[in-house]
Protein backbone atom coordinates (compact mmCIF):
# COMPACT_ATOMS: atom_id res chain seq x y z
CA UNK A 1 0.00 0.00 0.00
CA UNK A 2 1.16 3.86 -1.00
CA UNK A 3 -0.43 5.08 2.69
CA UNK A 4 0.00 4.19 5.65
CA UNK A 5 -3.55 5.42 7.97
CA UNK A 6 -3.80 6.15 11.52
CA UNK A 7 -6.98 5.01 13.70
CA UNK A 8 -8.65 7.97 13.06
CA UNK A 9 -8.51 9.71 9.41
CA UNK A 10 -4.91 10.87 8.83
CA UNK A 11 -2.79 8.95 6.19
CA UNK A 12 0.68 9.01 5.88
CA UNK A 13 2.78 9.46 2.82
CA UNK A 14 6.19 8.89 2.08
CA UNK A 15 7.91 11.35 -0.76
CA UNK A 16 11.37 10.41 -1.46
CA UNK A 17 13.44 12.53 -4.12
CA UNK A 18 15.70 11.44 -6.33
CA UNK A 19 18.94 11.80 -4.31
CA UNK A 20 19.04 8.65 -2.29
CA UNK A 21 16.63 6.16 -3.28
CA UNK A 22 18.34 3.22 -1.34
CA UNK A 23 17.59 4.85 1.78
CA UNK A 24 14.14 6.01 0.53
CA UNK A 25 13.08 2.24 -0.20
CA UNK A 26 14.39 1.53 3.43
CA UNK A 27 13.14 4.20 5.13
CA UNK A 28 9.82 3.14 3.14
CA UNK A 29 10.15 -0.90 3.74
CA UNK A 30 10.00 -0.38 7.68
CA UNK A 31 7.41 2.23 7.78
CA UNK A 32 5.40 -0.46 5.62
CA UNK A 33 4.33 2.17 2.59
CA UNK A 34 5.19 2.58 -0.92
CA UNK A 35 7.11 5.59 -1.77
CA UNK A 36 4.38 7.72 -3.73
CA UNK A 37 5.37 7.49 -7.06
CA UNK A 38 6.54 11.15 -8.77
CA UNK A 39 7.41 12.23 -12.25
CA UNK A 40 10.84 14.43 -12.20
CA UNK A 41 12.50 15.73 -15.10
CA UNK A 42 14.95 18.64 -15.71
CA UNK A 43 13.92 21.22 -18.83
CA UNK A 44 16.34 21.73 -21.50
CA UNK A 45 17.74 25.18 -19.43
CA UNK A 46 18.45 23.11 -15.86
CA UNK A 47 14.69 24.14 -14.49
CA UNK A 48 13.68 21.26 -12.77
CA UNK A 49 9.97 19.80 -12.37
CA UNK A 50 7.99 17.43 -10.10
CA UNK A 51 4.62 15.92 -9.91
CA UNK A 52 2.97 13.39 -7.97
CA UNK A 53 0.30 10.50 -9.48
CA UNK A 54 -1.57 10.41 -6.42
CA UNK A 55 -3.51 12.38 -4.66
CA UNK A 56 -2.16 13.96 -1.68
CA UNK A 57 -5.24 15.43 -0.68
CA UNK A 58 -5.56 15.58 3.62
CA UNK A 59 -2.45 13.47 3.99
CA UNK A 60 0.53 13.89 6.32
CA UNK A 61 3.70 14.09 3.83
CA UNK A 62 6.91 13.17 4.26
CA UNK A 63 9.48 14.05 1.83
CA UNK A 64 12.64 12.68 2.33
CA UNK A 65 15.59 13.85 0.40
CA UNK A 66 19.29 13.29 1.11
CA UNK A 67 21.91 16.95 0.52
CA UNK A 68 24.28 15.56 -1.18
CA UNK A 69 26.49 16.65 -4.52
CA UNK A 70 24.68 17.90 -6.82
CA UNK A 71 23.63 19.95 -3.32
CA UNK A 72 21.78 22.99 -5.07
CA UNK A 73 19.88 20.62 -7.35
CA UNK A 74 18.71 18.28 -4.68
CA UNK A 75 17.77 20.84 -2.40
CA UNK A 76 15.89 22.80 -5.28
CA UNK A 77 13.99 19.50 -6.02
CA UNK A 78 13.20 18.77 -2.03
CA UNK A 79 11.39 22.79 -2.09
CA UNK A 80 9.47 22.19 -5.83
CA UNK A 81 7.96 18.81 -3.75
CA UNK A 82 7.20 20.46 -1.00
CA UNK A 83 5.48 23.81 -3.23
CA UNK A 84 3.50 20.77 -5.12
CA UNK A 85 2.12 18.92 -1.54
CA UNK A 86 1.25 22.27 -0.35
CA UNK A 87 -0.89 23.33 -3.83
CA UNK A 88 -1.94 19.72 -3.60
CA UNK A 89 -3.49 20.45 -0.24
CA UNK A 90 -1.67 18.22 2.09
CA UNK A 91 -2.35 18.47 5.72
CA UNK A 92 1.16 18.57 7.39
CA UNK A 93 4.78 18.24 5.45
CA UNK A 94 7.15 17.20 7.12
CA UNK A 95 10.78 17.62 5.00
CA UNK A 96 13.05 15.15 6.20
CA UNK A 97 16.83 15.92 5.35
CA UNK A 98 19.28 13.75 6.96
CA UNK A 99 22.01 15.51 6.33
CA UNK A 100 21.30 19.29 6.50
CA UNK A 101 22.68 21.46 3.42
CA UNK A 102 24.67 23.94 4.06
CA UNK A 103 24.45 23.73 7.97
CA UNK A 104 28.68 24.93 8.40
CA UNK A 105 27.37 28.21 7.40
CA UNK A 106 25.42 29.43 10.73
CA UNK A 107 27.20 32.50 11.97
CA UNK A 108 28.69 35.21 10.16
CA UNK A 109 32.50 34.54 10.67
CA UNK A 110 33.42 37.98 8.96
CA UNK A 111 31.03 41.27 7.45
CA UNK A 112 29.56 40.49 4.29
CA UNK A 113 29.15 37.24 4.77
CA UNK A 114 25.53 35.33 4.86
CA UNK A 115 24.34 32.59 7.20
CA UNK A 116 23.15 30.24 4.60
CA UNK A 117 21.97 27.45 7.07
CA UNK A 118 19.22 30.14 8.34
CA UNK A 119 18.29 30.87 4.47
CA UNK A 120 17.53 26.72 3.94
CA UNK A 121 15.33 26.87 6.91
CA UNK A 122 13.43 29.96 5.30
CA UNK A 123 13.49 28.78 1.93
CA UNK A 124 11.31 25.71 2.84
CA UNK A 125 9.10 27.55 5.26
CA UNK A 126 8.08 29.97 2.20
CA UNK A 127 7.49 26.88 0.62
CA UNK A 128 4.95 25.56 2.66
CA UNK A 129 6.90 22.74 5.23
CA UNK A 130 5.36 22.88 8.76
CA UNK A 131 8.26 20.79 10.09
CA UNK A 132 11.78 19.56 9.97
CA UNK A 133 13.84 16.83 10.22
CA UNK A 134 17.58 16.31 10.71
CA UNK A 135 20.46 13.77 11.72
CA UNK A 136 22.85 15.64 13.96
CA UNK A 137 23.03 19.13 12.72
CA UNK A 138 26.29 20.88 12.66
CA UNK A 139 25.57 23.41 15.39
CA UNK A 140 22.62 22.94 17.66
CA UNK A 141 21.38 26.65 17.12
CA UNK A 142 19.67 25.85 13.82
CA UNK A 143 17.37 24.47 15.39
CA UNK A 144 16.46 27.72 16.11
CA UNK A 145 16.29 29.33 12.20
CA UNK A 146 13.22 27.60 11.40
CA UNK A 147 10.03 28.69 12.32
CA UNK A 148 8.20 25.72 13.52
CA UNK A 149 9.13 22.59 14.77
CA UNK A 150 12.32 20.98 14.84
CA UNK A 151 13.13 17.27 15.27
CA UNK A 152 17.34 16.58 15.78
CA UNK A 153 18.08 13.05 15.61
CA UNK A 154 21.21 11.79 17.44
CA UNK A 155 23.03 8.52 14.88
CA UNK A 156 25.06 8.37 18.44
CA UNK A 157 23.90 5.52 20.03
CA UNK A 158 23.94 3.53 16.46
CA UNK A 159 27.00 4.14 15.97
CA UNK A 160 28.08 3.84 19.20
CA UNK A 161 26.49 0.38 19.99
CA UNK A 162 28.57 -1.03 17.20
CA UNK A 163 31.91 0.67 18.53
CA UNK A 164 30.68 -0.86 21.94
CA UNK A 165 30.15 -4.37 20.51
CA UNK A 166 33.57 -4.00 18.13
CA UNK A 167 35.71 -2.68 20.52
CA UNK A 168 37.21 -3.09 24.80
CA UNK A 169 35.97 0.34 25.76
CA UNK A 170 38.52 -0.52 28.67
CA UNK A 171 41.03 0.45 26.88
CA UNK A 172 39.87 3.19 24.55
CA UNK A 173 39.57 6.84 24.51
CA UNK A 174 37.12 9.07 22.82
CA UNK A 175 38.79 11.71 21.22
CA UNK A 176 37.56 15.54 19.93
CA UNK A 177 39.51 16.16 16.71
CA UNK A 178 39.46 20.22 17.62
CA UNK A 179 37.92 22.61 20.41
CA UNK A 180 34.71 22.94 18.69
CA UNK A 181 33.74 19.28 19.23
CA UNK A 182 34.47 18.57 22.57
CA UNK A 183 30.58 18.57 23.57
CA UNK A 184 29.76 15.76 21.47
CA UNK A 185 33.04 14.07 22.32
CA UNK A 186 32.39 14.20 25.88
CA UNK A 187 28.68 12.34 25.02
CA UNK A 188 30.31 9.77 23.05
CA UNK A 189 33.07 9.47 26.22
CA UNK A 190 29.89 8.95 28.66
CA UNK A 191 27.97 6.58 26.84
CA UNK A 192 31.06 4.54 26.33
CA UNK A 193 32.51 5.06 29.64
CA UNK A 194 35.79 5.81 28.69
CA UNK A 195 38.28 8.83 28.98
CA UNK A 196 38.38 11.86 26.84
CA UNK A 197 41.35 13.70 24.90
CA UNK A 198 41.32 16.53 22.76
CA UNK A 199 43.44 17.64 19.33
CA UNK A 200 44.46 20.90 20.24
CA UNK A 201 45.49 22.80 17.03
CA UNK A 202 48.02 25.48 17.01
CA UNK A 203 48.67 27.81 13.88
CA UNK A 204 52.60 28.73 13.42
CA UNK A 205 52.60 32.08 13.40
CA UNK A 206 55.03 32.09 10.76
CA UNK A 207 53.12 30.42 8.42
CA UNK A 208 49.47 32.36 7.06
CA UNK A 209 46.22 29.89 7.09
CA UNK A 210 47.85 26.66 8.26
CA UNK A 211 47.64 24.37 11.31
CA UNK A 212 51.10 23.04 12.06
CA UNK A 213 50.95 21.79 15.12
CA UNK A 214 48.37 19.59 17.06
CA UNK A 215 48.73 18.78 20.36
CA UNK A 216 47.05 16.29 22.13
CA UNK A 217 45.25 16.76 25.56
CA UNK A 218 44.84 13.91 27.36
CA UNK A 219 45.40 10.24 28.27
CA UNK A 220 45.86 8.37 24.63
CA UNK A 221 49.67 6.36 24.94
CA UNK A 222 49.12 2.26 24.37
CA UNK A 223 44.79 2.98 24.01
CA UNK A 224 42.52 2.58 21.51
CA UNK A 225 41.42 5.95 20.13
CA UNK A 226 37.88 6.82 19.06
CA UNK A 227 37.96 9.56 17.22
CA UNK A 228 34.42 11.22 16.60
CA UNK A 229 32.83 13.86 14.39
CA UNK A 230 29.91 14.95 12.32
CA UNK A 231 30.83 14.79 9.19
CA UNK A 232 33.97 13.79 7.08
CA UNK A 233 34.40 16.10 4.15
CA UNK A 234 38.06 16.32 2.76
CA UNK A 235 38.99 14.50 5.78
CA UNK A 236 42.09 16.47 6.32
CA UNK A 237 41.32 17.28 9.95
CA UNK A 238 40.67 13.89 10.76
CA UNK A 239 43.55 12.14 9.21
CA UNK A 240 45.64 14.87 10.67
CA UNK A 241 44.52 14.11 13.84
CA UNK A 242 44.70 9.98 13.58
CA UNK A 243 48.53 11.14 12.64
CA UNK A 244 48.84 13.25 16.01
CA UNK A 245 47.45 10.46 18.16
CA UNK A 246 50.13 7.62 16.74
CA UNK A 247 52.85 10.21 17.36
CA UNK A 248 51.74 10.65 20.70
CA UNK A 249 51.56 6.49 21.22
CA UNK A 250 48.05 5.53 20.50
CA UNK A 251 47.71 2.06 19.99
CA UNK A 252 45.40 2.01 16.95
CA UNK A 253 42.80 4.58 15.73
CA UNK A 254 39.12 4.28 15.26
CA UNK A 255 36.84 7.02 13.45
CA UNK A 256 33.26 7.16 13.93
CA UNK A 257 30.90 9.72 11.94
CA UNK A 258 27.42 10.42 11.15
CA UNK A 259 27.64 12.01 7.77
CA UNK A 260 30.29 10.70 4.75
CA UNK A 261 30.73 13.76 2.42
CA UNK A 262 34.02 12.71 1.17
CA UNK A 263 34.63 15.18 -1.11
CA UNK A 264 37.63 15.04 -3.29
CA UNK A 265 41.09 13.79 -1.69
CA UNK A 266 38.87 12.11 1.34
CA UNK A 267 38.92 8.64 -0.19
CA UNK A 268 43.02 8.43 -0.71
CA UNK A 269 43.75 10.27 2.52
CA UNK A 270 41.47 7.72 4.65
CA UNK A 271 42.71 4.96 2.29
CA UNK A 272 46.41 6.25 3.06
CA UNK A 273 46.31 6.79 6.94
CA UNK A 274 46.78 4.90 10.09
CA UNK A 275 43.25 4.63 10.58
CA UNK A 276 42.04 1.16 11.45
CA UNK A 277 38.57 1.75 10.42
CA UNK A 278 36.22 4.36 9.58
CA UNK A 279 32.53 3.72 10.53
CA UNK A 280 29.73 6.13 9.50
CA UNK A 281 26.12 6.15 8.37
CA UNK A 282 24.41 6.30 4.79
CA UNK A 283 22.85 10.01 5.58
CA UNK A 284 24.37 10.35 2.18
CA UNK A 285 25.16 8.06 -0.79
CA UNK A 286 28.39 6.60 -0.95
CA UNK A 287 28.94 5.11 -4.43
CA UNK A 288 30.69 1.80 -4.93
CA UNK A 289 34.04 3.52 -5.79
CA UNK A 290 34.19 5.82 -2.89
CA UNK A 291 34.14 2.40 -0.81
CA UNK A 292 37.37 1.54 0.85
CA UNK A 293 38.31 -1.58 2.62
CA UNK A 294 37.88 -0.04 6.08
CA UNK A 295 35.16 1.76 5.90
CA UNK A 296 32.00 0.76 7.69
CA UNK A 297 28.49 1.97 6.63
CA UNK A 298 25.68 1.73 9.15
CA UNK A 299 21.98 2.27 8.06
CA UNK A 300 19.83 5.09 9.44
CA UNK A 301 16.86 3.82 8.14
CA UNK A 302 15.49 2.70 10.91
CA UNK A 303 15.74 5.53 13.26
CA UNK A 304 14.48 7.61 10.60
CA UNK A 305 11.12 5.60 9.99
CA UNK A 306 10.84 5.43 14.16
CA UNK A 307 10.92 9.20 14.21
CA UNK A 308 8.59 9.70 11.13
CA UNK A 309 6.48 7.17 12.76
CA UNK A 310 6.14 9.33 16.34
CA UNK A 311 5.34 12.13 14.27
CA UNK A 312 2.60 10.82 12.41
CA UNK A 313 1.33 9.61 15.76
CA UNK A 314 1.70 12.46 17.22
CA UNK A 315 3.98 10.61 20.11
CA UNK A 316 7.49 11.98 21.52
CA UNK A 317 10.37 12.09 19.18
CA UNK A 318 12.67 12.66 22.42
CA UNK A 319 11.51 9.10 23.71
CA UNK A 320 13.73 7.88 20.87
CA UNK A 321 17.18 9.02 22.48
CA UNK A 322 15.70 8.58 26.45
CA UNK A 323 14.91 12.25 27.06
CA UNK A 324 18.71 13.07 26.34
CA UNK A 325 18.18 14.54 22.43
Amino acid sequence: MNGLRASGTKTLMLFGGRSHPVLNDEVAERLGVDPIPMKAHEFANGELYVRFDESVRGCDAFVLQSHTAPINEWIMEQLVMVDALKRASAKRITVVMPFYGYARQDKKHKGREPISARLIADMFKTAGAHRLMAVDLHTAQIQGFFDGPVDHLWALPLLADYIAQSYDSGNMTVVSPDAGRVRVADLWADRLGTPLAIIHKRRDPNVANQVKVHEVVGEVAGRTCLLVDDMIDTAGTITQAAEALIANGARSVVVAATHAVLSGPAVDRLKNSDINEVVVTNTLPIPDERRFDSLTVLSIAPLLARAIREVFEDGSVTSLFDGNA
